[in-house]
């Protein structure tokens, strides 16, 4: 039994031995695989960038961007970073949203997330981080003389 069994072990290993050597004759044998699932992964097609296809009008791939698409770098906001801009923006800058009970829901919701814990959910400068100290000078809105235009301002450029 013993015999037996030492020889099913010398066999047992060399199998082993010869199934982890690989195919001798395979150029690379870890990259030589039998089956590729979805082999365009992995080989794909090189296209040009401006080539010709036949998917859009023309038969030109590259195409102008949708309308309304903002450039890259442009500010969509006319008034400057200035004392000049912030009053203009006070004086003619308005509110674009009609005054209605669900977009003052939403407001009231954003300033609770963005503003409150400053300016507290009164706007009276009692946030909780003004009352913890972590900051100070946190001003009151009915201190100042404001205007939509101007929070939208203060918001944009953040003085």
């Amino acid at each position: 039994m013993n015999r037996y069994f030492q020889t099913f072990i010398y066999a047992f290993a060399s199998l082993m031995i010869i199934s982890c050597g690989g195919d001798s004759n395979a150029v690379d044998a870890k990259s030589d695989r039998s089956v590729q699932y979805f082999p365009n992964m992995y080989e794909s097609v090189g296209y040009e960038t401006y080539q010709e296809g036949d998917i859009f009008d023309g038969n030109v791939e590259a195409q102008l961007p949708v309308e309304g698409t903002v450039n890259r770098g442009w500010l969509p906001y006319e008034y400057a970073n200035s004392n000049e801009g912030y009053a203009s923006a006070k004086a003619e800058l308005k509110n674009p949203l009609p005054y209605t009970e669900e977009n003052l829901a939403s407001g009231q919701e954003l300033y609770n997330i963005y503003c409150a814990i400053c300016h507290g959910t009164k706007g009276d400068g009692q946030g909780h981080l003004v009352k913890t100290e972590k900051i100070l000078g946190v001003p009151s809105y009915a201190d100042r003389d404001i205007s939509q235009g101007s929070i939208y301002h203060v918001m944009y450029w953040g003085n």
